[in-house]
């Protein structure tokens, strides 16, 4: 689950950056350990307590998922404004399948995905055939989609659909709730896509080097498609990861995702150009922001300067990635 790069032959500069992603992984590793540490000094011990792990392992999973969903369109490049309103999307219908039409949880669920990767793969299409930039067009559809999620069930929250799988996204496996063991499935599979697989080869391919790629065969386009149909079902399983765990959904579920899917993969390493990515980075990086957030309960500090804090580390990492990539290539 760490770097993760093409293994062909590639341009100093991609090596570099791989190499910058697993030093990258080790900072955040000895921060979690030291933030971890801390905290359950300055708390007491209150964070050893079972209740208080099971609930910073439970809101992990979301971020942890939401996280990987951006990482895999930065492979190529690109980024997706649209991954929050899209996992809001994804549990209002899902929802909204089960209250108002009596749809069961074995249908809904894939259908949430389904939503989430037809969506990813509009975005994918219209990048290509606009040739316009993703930034640009996910904030279209990031508009279009918030405005749909309204259409569904206006302001209203959808309550009381599929108890069962409320109280399985509820429940503990040897400890560890159900939810987090989900999102570590998810982020193992997705660093053996990217590190095993053809596909997900490709896609690094194609983020590193597009004309090397384009040379050896590999279509750019279809590896911009496809990073953005994955990344809208990664959105459509966090919209699922939603609905198990909060018994209530509605219209405003999203919203407050955009900065956590940025912030987890560029903390955890993952450059903006492409053609390397870093699971681990990401899901260390999700929990590093995670444990902020255990902070922020603890001390009673005001979430608005946690936000300021949090994407102020996210412009940093973004601005030393950046002059560090102009300094490899002089």
């Amino acid at each position: 689950m760490s770097a993760t790069r093409v293994e062909e032959a590639r341009p100093p500069a991609v090596t570099t950056l791989v190499h910058r992603v697993g030093r990258t992984e080790a900072l955040l590793f000895a921060l979690a350990l030291i933030a971890t540490i801390t905290l359950i000094i300055t708390t007491h011990g209150n964070l050893l307590h079972s209740d208080t792990i099971r609930a910073v392992l439970q809101y992990l999973a979301v971020p942890i998922v939401i996280g990987l969903a951006q990482m895999v369109v930065l492979a190529v490049g690109q980024m997706s404004l649209s991954v929050g309103v899209l996992t809001g999307l994804s549990a209002v219908v899902s929802a909204g399948l089960m209250v108002d039409h009596g749809v069961t949880p074995w249908l809904a669920v894939p259908g949430a995905l389904l939503i989430g990767a037809l969506a990813g793969l509009i975005n994918g299409l219209l990048v290509v055939a606009t040739r316009i930039n993703g930034f640009i067009v996910t904030l279209a559809t990031m508009t279009i989609i918030s405005g749909l999620r309204y259409g569904v069930h206006g302001t209203g929250t959808y309550d009381g659909y599929a108890p069962g799988l409320v109280k399985f996204g509820r429940a503990s496996i040897l400890g560890l709730p159900t939810v987090f063991l989900v999102a570590v499935a998810v982020a193992i599979a997705v660093a053996w896509f990217f590190r095993r697989s053809v596909a997900g080869r490709q896609l690094l391919a194609s983020g590193g080097n597009p004309l090397a790629a384009r040379l050896s065969g590999i279509s750019n386009d279809r590896s911009v498609v496809l990073a953005h149909a994955l990344s809208g079902l990664l959105a459509g399983v966090a919209g699922v990861l939603v609905l198990m765990l909060s018994g209530s959904v509605n219209a405003s579920i999203g919203d407050d995702l955009l900065l956590p899917s940025f912030a987890a993969p560029i903390i955890g390493g993952v450059a903006l150009v492409g053609g390397a990515v870093s699971v681990l980075g990401t899901c260390l990086a999700a929990y590093v922001v995670r444990l902020v957030d255990v902070a922020q309960a603890q001390y009673n500090i005001n979430p608005r300067w946690v936000d300021l804090v949090v994407g102020g580390v996210v412009l940093g990492a973004v601005m030393l990635s950046q002059s560090k990539d102009g300094t490899d290539e002089t």
